[in-house]
């Protein structure tokens, strides 16, 4: 491959290049060696910083479809990461994830969704995946008051995966939504995701909160992700991982703020005390990526 072992070249190169880049330096790296560069990298790397460093070199919605495959699989199966890809990325982006899912596996992602899923899940999850929201600003106050209305009436009877609910949740708009919660907990003098704490052991209402809060508050979710994962008996990697690959480019100066807010410590100094070595280096490159 030519790299030897200079983990910190790779670290120095592809750490610092946005999506087009990297996409240009995977081609050209194709076009002079006649392999993928992710093939190399993963022959030449390993463990937790291989992981890290092929991740972000993949296009996003490539990245995303390869999560979501690995979220259906027997083994890494997850509605977090489904839920978290369907409900942080815009409609186009997810419309991409969908497009390059069928690429990759020759197969639908909702397919796989609905094959993977069932009871609550799979009527949350399916529309999830398959929304296209609209995603302008313009609201809806009648709506609003009207749906914030249903919402409270379906909670009170712990209808959680009323199909009322999943709908309102699945398919408005993400402006909507938030004058609609925002109505929600001024009627009726809770935050919905409070009341959708009623049983705290139920699995499905914790996705539905964490829905919630990735499609209103996405970093309040990824902060109290990083934070789990950080803070577990010995380091959840893999969610570390995929949350400082994933959201680098996007919105990781707010994920930051909101981790120090919250923790009173730096997510740089929590990743140091937590991490070491290569993959350290590769994930402190990553977060300060978004300062660039």
């Amino acid at each position: 491959m030519g790299w030897g072992t200079n983990e910190q070249l790779i670290i120095d190169i592809l750490a610092h290049r946005n999506a087009a880049q990297r996409n240009l330096i995977r081609k050209t790296y194709r076009e002079a060696y006649g392999e993928d560069l992710l093939k190399s990298l993963d022959e030449e790397l390993s463990s937790d910083f291989e992981r890290a460093v092929v991740l972000f070199t993949l296009d996003p919605a490539e990245r995303d479809a390869f999560l979501a495959h690995e979220a259906t699989k027997r083994f890494t199966s997850s509605h977090w990461v489904l839920m978290e890809i369907a409900c942080t990325r815009s409609s186009h982006e997810l419309f991409n994830v969908r497009k390059a899912y069928h690429d990759l596996y020759k197969k639908s992602l909702e397919e796989d969704v609905a094959h993977h899923t069932k009871g609550g899940y799979r009527k949350l999850l399916d529309p999830l995946v398959s929304a296209f929201r609209y995603q302008g600003e313009e609201v809806n106050m009648t709506l609003a008051r009207s749906e914030a209305k249903i919402l409270r009436e379906k909670i009170s009877d712990k209808q959680y995966s009323d199909e009322e609910v999943i709908r309102i949740v699945t398919t408005r708009s993400k402006a909507q939504l938030n004058a609609t919660l925002n109505h929600y907990n001024t009627a009726f003098g809770n935050a919905i995701n409070k009341d959708l704490k009623a049983d705290p052991e139920d699995e499905f209402l914790k996705l539905l909160r964490a829905a919630i809060k990735c499609l209103t508050v996405p970093e309040k979710y990824f902060e109290k992700v990083l934070r789990q994962a950080i803070n577990k008996l010995g380091t959840d990697e893999w969610a570390l991982t995929r949350v400082v690959a994933t959201r680098a480019e996007v919105d990781m100066v707010r994920i930051k703020e909101e981790y120090q807010r919250r923790n009173s410590v730096t997510l740089e100094k929590a990743i140091a005390g937590d991490t070491s070595g290569d993959y350290e280096k590769m994930l402190l490159a990553l977060i300060g990526a978004g300062d660039v």
